[in-house]
């Protein structure tokens, strides 16, 4: 490995919302940041926005042959990534534009589509894994190497299981469940890594509009991509952290699992 390598970042569903800024931030930083989208067109036209040092790469999370050319290409360009951030997620398989409380009210556990509920999963939590798998070995091939995943606070057990959280309401066997398991996935591979180089970092942008929540959340995804942007720069943090906003979380940003 060299000791002085320049940045390589993959941001995945980075060209709109939360990825996107922080690939922007990362591009900005002197990264050279991969745009990850399942719609190629779509990742150039962000890409071309962020300058010289974006990159578009087409990749579906889901599918297993997107993720292999993704990482060949990765390999081919630099043999290594510094940063993976894992980003992508959808909250529901239903129509755009469907407001968040008739999305939740069909996700009770009582009633939730298994169907819908195994589509959500597989791009949350399976398809985020695979991604990770799949990019490990170019991980260890750095000389500082991070994952980053955006969650929510909405996973959080100890946060549900309090009667005065004012959104239990919303934790939902579809979505919101999906970032427990995320949650719990991502903290058994700090565990696993914990004496490798490679940190590991969970955090949360808040309730943040955009396309999840059909743009109903109380924060701009300006201001949600500042703890997530914070994560991904910070090259100091202890591995299994799982973080959110200072406003809501306190000066440590810590949120309990």
């Amino acid at each position: 490995m060299q000791t002085e390598q320049r940045k390589i970042a993959l941001v995945t569903g980075a060209n709109t919302g939360v990825g996107f800024q922080i690939a922007k931030a990362l591009s900005e930083n002197n990264y050279t940041v991969y745009v990850g989208a399942r719609n190629l067109k779509k990742g150039e036209a962000a890409a071309a926005t962020l300058g010289a040092n974006a990159k578009a790469i087409q990749l579906d999370i889901t599918d297993s042959e997107s993720i292999h050319k993704a990482v060949t290409k990765i390999q081919a360009d630099f043999g290594y990534l510094s940063l993976l951030v894992n980003n992508a997620a959808i909250s529901h398989t239903g129509k755009d534009g469907q407001r968040m409380e008739e999305v939740l009210a069909s996700q009770k556990p009582s009633i939730a589509s298994i169907s819908e509920l195994r589509t959500v999963w597989n791009t949350n939590v399976f398809g985020t894994l695979e991604v990770t798998q799949a990019f490990l070995p170019l991980l260890q091939e750095s000389s500082a190497p991070r994952i980053v995943t955006v969650s929510s606070a909405l996973g959080s057990l100890t946060i549900n299981a309090n009667p005065d959280n004012p959104y239990r309401s919303a934790f939902d066997a579809v979505y919101g469940a999906s970032k427990t398991a995320l949650n719990g996935i991502f903290l058994s591979l700090a565990i696993e890594l914990g004496s490798t180089p490679i940190k590991v970092h969970l955090v949360s942008p808040g309730f943040t509009a955009t396309a999840l929540n059909n743009f109903q959340g109380t924060d701009t995804v300006e201001y949600g991509s500042l703890e997530p942007i914070r994560v991904a720069l910070a090259e100091d943090l202890p591995t299994g952290s799982f973080t959110g906003p200072a406003d809501l979380y306190g000066p440590d940003n810590v949120l309990p699992w």
